[in-house]
């Protein structure tokens, strides 16, 4: 039987007041199990980012919580929050987030460094390859195509072996082909080093190679 990896309880953020109050999260319960690959799908202004940056500890709900292996991530002070999100989640933005100033590789094993590791060459290095960027790690952020970028963002993502990789529209700034692809390796990666990837997306197609769809509509998460 699979373990509970991530879930929340009675969760919900709103926005605004009186009238004008926007229920972004509205008492949503829900569990994503160890090593799953579950999209989140819904309509625009749903609450999907809003439910994945409270997922990663990113924004602090109004009430409920949300617990990481059984921990209750938002009882820990803001400094030990920041630790345990750096060692247990890993993001991929759809803006990428790369720091222009580092190169390829120097971007990747920064989360790495961050937590006072030092990066496991071998295991950066066949990352690189089996995510077809092994010839650009010395190049800057903009001399890349977006396919590219992303593809570092993944890797960067990917590469501390955190528990969780959460992606918000990972694809959305990528040509279809590209897209599937992209998707494609991230599944494998992820498979391959036993993660649990939970990923917001509008695109059907990739929701369909998941393992389990939860639908959120009016800031409630049901599933499909």
């Amino acid at each position: 039987m699979s373990e509970k990896i991530l879930e929340t309880e009675d969760l919900c953020k709103y926005y605004g007041s009186g009238e004008n109050i926007v229920k972004a999260i509205d008492h949503t319960t829900m569990h994503i199990q160890r090593g799953e690959f579950t999209a989140v799908v819904g309509r625009s202004g749903s609450g999907k980012s809003t439910l994945l940056h409270m997922l990663g500890a990113l924004d602090r709900p109004d009430s409920g919580r949300v617990l990481i292996e059984g921990k209750d991530v938002f009882s820990l002070k803001d400094e030990q929050l920041a630790i345990f999100r750096r060692r247990k989640i890993g993001f991929i933005f759809q803006n990428f987030n790369l720091i222009p100033s580092l190169n390829v590789w120097e971007n990747i094993v920064l989360p790495i460094g961050l937590d006072k590791k030092k990066a496991n060459k071998e295991r950066v290095l066949d990352l690189a390859q089996r995510i077809g960027i092994q010839d650009r790690l010395e190049a800057l952020p903009n001399t890349l195509s977006g396919g590219q970028q992303q593809r570092v963002a993944i890797a960067r993502a990917l590469a501390a072996k955190p528990a969780i990789i959460l992606a918000d529209e990972p694809t959305g700034s990528l040509d279809s082909g590209t897209e599937l692809e992209v998707i494609s390796l991230l599944k494998t990666c992820v498979n391959e080093y036993g993660q649990t990837l939970v990923m917001i997306t509008h695109d059907e197609t990739i929701a369909q190679m998941a393992d389990r769809v939860l639908e959120i509509e009016d800031g409630k998460v049901v599933s499909r």
